[in-house]
């Protein structure tokens, strides 16, 4: 008498699919707060601190101020989308989701990357937002060099996203944004996102160079000309992506065996 044996197939890619990418996108859509720090705050924030009048006649490199503000002020917003997208992992951790995951063959790495493809699509739309807002009020960078900004800012940002995967598997649901927005705020003032590194003391300046902000700001404000070592600020970017998505997939591996 035979006995038939049901074999779990694994799907392409470890599970990564477009359907799982829409559901996420949709359950992150109906989030008022991460759609309020998204759409919101990131354009406040440069209306609030980047159209002194001084700014839009100012010169910082091939723009004016005002441009250097707001590309500054275009990233931080994708920072917080990114993280925040990331970070709802938490809320799926607490509810056991993660629990459940590993009676699926979905790949601990396939659901980090839809997790980070989520977050990074939310960084995209508060980076396009803070620019429509900034040339509606005065801010002057060519056309070519504005894009440049923005999808580098964008692809950078990709640490971030990774950062609040791997914090949302680290901190408890309840305070994982309360936690994370003050330290996005920490690490872009000391990473030179907010202060430019030559108006820091020595000390500061080098220790920026060590933060996981520091080279998305170096790398995004590039087009408009010399702001420190393009070479060290890309491998501050690939390094700290590493880092967090090495980590998220072991503490997802690490979270998911706990059944």
């Amino acid at each position: 008498m035979s006995t038939q044996v049901d074999v779990r197939k694994i799907p392409p890619y470890g599970g990564f699919s477009l359907k799982f990418v829409g559901l996420e996108m949709r359950r992150l859509m109906r989030n008022k707060r991460a759609m309020i720090f998204t759409l919101i705050m990131p354009s406040a924030f440069f209306l609030l601190f980047g159209t002194d009048s001084s700014y839009k006649t100012d010169s910082a490199g091939h723009g004016n101020v005002t441009a250097y503000v707001m590309v500054s002020m275009a990233v931080y917003g994708a920072m917080i989308a990114a993280t925040s997208g990331g970070a709802m992992v938490a809320t799926e951790r607490a509810l056991g989701w993660s629990r459940q995951l590993r009676l699926t063959p979905l790949n601990p790495a396939a659901y980090v990357a839809i997790k980070m493809f989520v977050a990074m699509s939310m960084g995209a739309v508060a980076i396009v937002m803070v620019f429509i807002v900034g040339n509606l009020v005065g801010a002057e960078l060519s056309f070519v060099r504005l894009v440049a900004c923005g999808v580098i800012g964008w692809v950078c940002t990709l640490v971030f996203a990774a950062f609040g995967l791997f914090m949302g598997y680290l901190l408890p649901s309840e305070n994982v944004m309360q936690l994370l927005g003050p330290a996005l705020a920490l690490l872009s003032f000391a990473g030179g996102l907010f202060i430019p590194l030559d108006q820091m003391s020595d000390v500061f300046a080098n220790v920026a160079k060590f933060t996981p902000a520091y080279g998305v700001g170096v790398l995004a404000r590039a087009p408009f000309g010399h702001d420190g070592s393009l070479a060290l600020a890309l491998i501050n970017v690939v390094a700290w992506t590493a880092i967090f998505v090495a980590g998220s997939a072991w503490r997802m591996s690490k979270d998911t065996k706990r059944i």
